[in-house]
């Protein structure tokens, strides 16, 4: 009958792809480009500098009065003493698999969120801090926090605060000779750990000099053990007795001051041992003031999904940010994220499924593997199905990529309801907003999440040494490749870089060393003059300015977009220059590329790569061309399979437009994956480039053979 016809899903969705348009064709309109920040002049080093176009000074505070962390803790829980703030999962079970080859993984089960208001974490980090003292901390000593992200983690840190005690943090896939270097360094006294970092702690005790007390975290299900005779001769208590013991014996408040060292915070770096950023409670209380103005309609309905490393600057911010307005924290991990992530147990809810967040921060890694499962579920569905998701998909990316009314217009309510609602679901289905930072977003995964998940993505620039966000992309600003306009807090200015071919005199766009000034520029790196010198300056008006080392330009309407790294350039064997970054950033995007370094001997004339190829997409192509092979390690030796990788990225590089010599001509497949338990990659998926090449040696020599 025609008039089942027409209720076909296919049949209407096509019907709609053709009259929307004409629809979106009548009532479109091209806007005049929004100005989104403004040139500015200020002191130092000459170049060109820009401020963000709402407000004509920087801003320091989020309120009058929150100038520091302990501060801005204090008044927000007083503003919203019974709201939930900190929210964990229970644990119900946990078991382990054997898969085919062998292999063992732990699998869980989670139940609800359970939840502590705001004054009962008030509470409990008045205990802790009153804990501390009664243990025999002294006010001059450090504090180190060793922890995976989790409530603990956030009172411990405002425990410290509160009796104006420096804390040390500290990944928790540190190696062991950058966590002995760590607490040395800054002769730490107190560790706060999880059972887990415990461990790790007492087997390289007799390496750590200073430290006297270690404080764990309590586990579900498990009791501390805290005889260590014959082990170490420190005093080991769990976080539960530290809490009873402040309870017990209160001690009055000492508040820090906004200059007061609130945090050094050791990055796990790309090269060489981390080094120690200094971090006042006015740096990081500048950041939150800005990124509340960036972030619309933020307030205390809000629901918040920490799961990334709390010792990196961009959890933290992001963390205290919400605490400020009164949102919901509910913690979790990446590999327990949604529901068919590594650690879940198959037909139980993963943590995005079950709080159902309102906002989410990630860095690039994670959003290409959110991209990556939805396209493998929707490859296996095949059919109708994959037929409908590719028409949708395709009308969307052009509807964005056109005009304003069909981006955000009739066709998107269109296509959300009949074909990405589900998809949105693996996220929780309440996602309003993403915030990307810690590396650069390609421009298909951020178009991508934009379509499939109907939500803008604030892509963000800055680094420990600024305190996070620097430059945060606008919400309705739907372009991509960019990082967005300077946050209020700060200026960005760029300086010429001659050697590089970089100079603000550049047309059509200014370009040239990002350079960052302004209250959240951090103190120095920690026993560290020398360096401190080399990348910090103040003017003559006494503001700080850091120099970042990335090249960048501004775009007519004041956004900035990362176009270069100085350090990451390699002059090749005929002069020519590539930027190993920029290549990774682009062959990246190719789905059969899970990780790859770009590796440029500068006494030969090509680049080679190492790879780790996306073992799904690998075995599909595997199987389509009766390609056979034992196990995974086996068909990353195959000739035809480095083939095939090799040409996925030569498409990805032509639509990237890399010159000639910029494409790897040479790879060589690694079966295991990049972690930062490895040491290959840094606590947000960076590249540690430097123990790759030693790692990786002589297969870096082979291709050069």
């Amino acid at each position: 009958m025609p008039g089942d016809l027409f209720r076909s899903p296919v049949i209407i969705a096509i019907v709609v792809a053709v009259l929307i348009p004409l629809v979106a064709t009548i009532f479109s309109y091209n806007k005049k480009p929004k100005l989104r920040s403004v040139e500015v002049k200020v002191g130092g080093e000459a170049g060109h500098t820009r401020r963000n176009h709402r407000f004509l000074s920087l801003i320091e505070t989020p309120w009058e009065g929150a100038n520091t962390l302990a501060a801005l803790f204090e008044q927000a829980c007083s503003k919203y003493p019974k709201r939930p703030l900190l929210g964990s999962r229970t644990l119900i079970k946990s078991e382990t698999e054997v898969s085919k080859d062998g292999k063992k993984f732990e699998k869980v089960t989670f139940g609800d969120y359970v939840w502590i208001t705001f004054d009962q974490a008030f509470q409990r980090a008045q205990n802790t801090a009153s804990g501390l003292v009664a243990l025999g901390h002294d006010k001059e000593e450090k504090i180190a926090i060793f922890a995976e992200t989790r409530p603990e983690w956030l009172i411990a840190l405002q425990a410290c605060f509160r009796q104006n005690f420096t804390v040390v943090t500290i990944y928790a896939s540190l190696g062991e000779e950058a966590l002995a270097h760590s607490l040395n360094e800054t002769e730490a006294t107190t560790v706060i750990c999880d059972v887990k970092q415990l461990q790790k702690i007492i087997g390289m005790s007799s390496h750590l000099k200073t430290v006297k007390r270690v404080v764990c975290m309590d586990e579900e299900n498990q009791r501390l053990d805290t005889n260590l005779s014959g082990k170490t001769n420190w005093n080991v208590s769990s976080f539960s007795q530290l809490e009873k013991l402040g309870r017990d014996t209160p001690s009055e408040p000492r508040l820090p001051a906004p200059e007061d060292l609130a945090v050094i915070m050791y990055t796990s770096g790309s090269t060489g041992m981390p080094k120690g950023v200094m971090i006042s409670h006015a740096n990081i209380v500048s950041t939150v003031a800005g990124v509340m103005t960036a972030v619309p309609e933020l307030n205390h309905n809000d629901v918040y999904i920490a799961y990334l490393p709390l010792a990196h600057i961009l959890e933290l911010a992001a963390e205290v940010t919400m605490l400020a307005v009164g949102a919901s924290i509910g913690y979790g991990s990446p590999l327990t994220l949604t529901d068919i992530s590594n650690k879940i147990k198959k037909g139980t809810k993963g943590d995005v499924s079950v709080l159902r967040p309102t906002l989410m921060t990630a860095v690039p890694a994670i959003l290409d593997r959110i991209r990556d499962g939805v396209r493998k579920t929707v490859d296996a569905k095949g059919g109708a199905a994959k037929k409908l998701f590719d028409l949708a998909y395709r009308r969307r990316l052009a509807a964005i990529e056109g005009s304003w009314f069909g981006a955000w217009g009739l066709e998107k309510l269109f296509w959300d309801a009949l074909v990405f609602k589900k998809i949105r679901g693996v996220l929780g289905g309440r996602v309003r907003g993403l915030l990307s930072g810690g590396a650069p977003l390609s421009a298909d995964t951020q178009r991508f999440i934009n379509i499939c998940f109907g939500i803008p993505i604030g892509q963000g620039y800055g680094l420990t040494e600024t305190c996070a966000g620097a430059t945060f992309s606008e919400w309705d600003d739907i372009s991509v490749g960019r990082v967005g306009p300077p946050v209020p807090h700060c200026y960005i200015k760029l300086v010429n870089w001659s050697s590089g071919g970089y100079l603000v005199t550049d047309k059509p766009m200014p370009r040239g060393e990002i350079v960052i000034g302004g209250p959240s520029v951090t103190l120095g790196y920690f026993k560290n003059q020398g360096k401190t010198d080399e990348d910090y300056k103040v003017d003559e008006r006494g503001m700080r300015w850091f120099y970042t080392g990335d090249i960048g330009q501004f775009h007519p309407d004041g956004c900035l977009e990362i176009v270069d790294r100085k350090k990451d350039i390699v002059k090749l064997q005929h002069g020519e220059y590539v930027s190993l970054g920029k290549v990774e950033a682009a062959l990246s995007v190719s789905p059969m590329v899970d990780s790859i370094m770009v590796h440029a001997d500068p006494f030969h004339s090509y680049c080679v790569a190492l790879v780790v190829p996306s073992q799904s997409y690998l075995e599909k192509w595997a199987k389509q061309s009766n390609v056979q092979y034992k196990n995974f390690e086996e068909l990353c030796k195959n000739k035809e399979a480095e083939k095939q990788i090799v040409q996925s990225m030569a498409q990805v590089a032509k639509e990237a437009k890399l010159e000639r010599v910029e494409i790897p001509a040479k790879v060589k497949l690694l079966p295991e994956a990049w972690t930062p338990e490895t040491g290959l990659v840094t606590a947000a998926l960076k590249l540690k480039r430097e123990n790759i090449r030693k790692t990786f040696a002589d297969e870096l020599k082979q291709l050069y053979e």
